[in-house]
């Protein structure tokens, strides 16, 4: 009835135009333009009175929410999407009416209205997933979450069925056919095959704990040298110290070798491994002024006065032949030294004690003897790691002349002048 009624109505220009002489055909093509016409604007101004009304409800609503779930609904444009929602469902209802003398034009608006409702509900969900990411990001749980990667896959699943819906509408093809099924697969193997690598990198990241926002890590391959920002489905997005980005991809991150630096942020310190280079020629075993001289150096005198009364003694039990230095127990310059950097970093409260804590001598080279300083600062943020690394060998090599020992360097222009040599 309803039917009849809007059909006889849509046709009123079309019977005034032949009332008044006009040629059938001609008559038919006016009505359908001018109704048309009055329709789809019709359509457009409910379209943007419903979309005022419902962003302000959503608006309303959510500034007297205490979740912040509807702000960010609101901040994704949900609600202007849902308002093309009741502007749709009218040209879904009314087009085959209007257009019942023409059904190719019927036809074609409904296939248009179709791939537009197909296109909308993927923005709806779209926005949906947007929200989600922001909402769940604003969480600490998920603060240093991959959750990028997630919605990214979410959103290439959302997009792969609205594409197989718009082919099936302008086909009439099934999409759920083997063959096309297949055929379809190899094409987003082919397209998306970095994608899916990146998921499949991105899954054994999360899983395996290896890279969080916030992280520092070092990747030489890449140039990377700072804090991960952004772990997304292809890339992951790094700000250099130097404020610089580097985006790796994915991928990498489980097929290449890199550096992350949380278990040391994580750890009681930061790790302080540096060597100086002691030249040979000045070690030497100790005389006794040496060692009364060595006595005035408070830190190290308990250490020289245990030592010297045991090597007396073994050297007095076993009748050792003292006139050579070299014969019985005797200690050396650099023995000390070491004993002396490792009593100075005990007492230093900038070291962590309860880390590993060690002084060794490496290897020696054609630079000299590395003495290598292996111990744990307490304070782990850069700046300060710095300082508390430098007063430390600042120390050490201004104290090294005090045990009658040299530190290697090469010899400069001026050292090897004419009147130096």
């Amino acid at each position: 009835m309803i039917n009849n009624k809007i059909l006889e109505y849509s046709r009123w220009f079309q019977e005034y135009f032949i009332h008044n002489g006009m040629n059938n055909t001609l008559a038919i093509l006016l009505n359908i333009l001018i109704i048309g016409t009055l329709f789809f604007a019709f359509i457009y101004l409910v379209d943007i009175i419903v979309k005022r009304i419902i962003i302000k409800l959503f608006r309303a609503f959510s500034n007297k929410t205490k979740t912040t779930f509807d702000d960010y609904l609101v901040a994704s444009n949900f609600p202007r999407y849902i308002s093309h929602s009741f502007p749709l469902i009218l040209c879904w209802y009314f087009v085959p009416i209007l257009f019942k003398e023409f059904p190719i034009a019927s036809t074609f608006l409904l296939k248009v209205i179709d791939l537009y409702i197909i296109l909308l509900s993927v923005f709806i969900v779209r926005s949906i997933l947007k929200t989600t990411k922001s909402y769940l990001k604003s969480k600490e749980k998920y603060k240093d979450k991959p959750l990028e990667s997630y919605i990214q896959v979410l959103m290439i699943f959302t997009w792969g069925i609205g594409i197989f819906f718009i082919v099936n509408t302008l086909t009439g093809y099934s999409t759920i056919s083997v063959a096309s099924m297949s055929a379809a697969s190899a094409i987003i193997l082919l397209i998306f095959k970095d994608t899916i690598l990146g998921f499949v990198a991105s899954i054994q990241v999360t899983i395996n704990d290896m890279v969080r926002i916030g992280d520092w890590i070092t990747f030489s391959k890449f140039g990377a040298d700072g804090n991960v920002i952004e772990i997304n489905l292809a890339t992951v997005r790094v700000q250099n110290f130097d404020k610089t980005f580097t985006t790796i991809p994915t991928y990498s991150l489980t097929s290449d070798s890199f550096q992350n630096w949380r278990g040391m942020q994580e750890s009681g310190g930061r790790r302080i491994k540096r060597a100086m280079y002691i030249k040979q020629s000045s070690v030497a075993f100790l005389t006794k002024k040496m060692i009364d001289n060595y006595k005035k150096i408070e830190l190290i005198k308990p250490y020289l006065e245990h030592r010297e009364k045991n090597n007396d003694i073994y050297n007095k039990n076993n009748e050792v032949d003292k006139s050579l230095l070299i014969n019985g127990k005797n200690q050396t310059n650099l023995g000390v030294f070491r004993k002396y950097i490792d009593v100075y970093l005990h007492e230093n409260p900038a070291v962590n004690k309860d880390m590993f804590l060690m002084v060794r001598h490496l290897e020696p080279t054609d630079r000299g003897i590395p003495v290598e300083v292996y111990c744990f600062s307490t304070d782990k943020n850069w700046i300060n790691y710095e300082h508390i690394q430098a007063d430390i060998f600042d120390h050490l090599l201004a104290s090294a002349s005090y045990f009658d020992l040299e530190i290697f360097e090469f010899p400069s222009g001026n050292d090897l002048s004419l009147k130096n040599l």
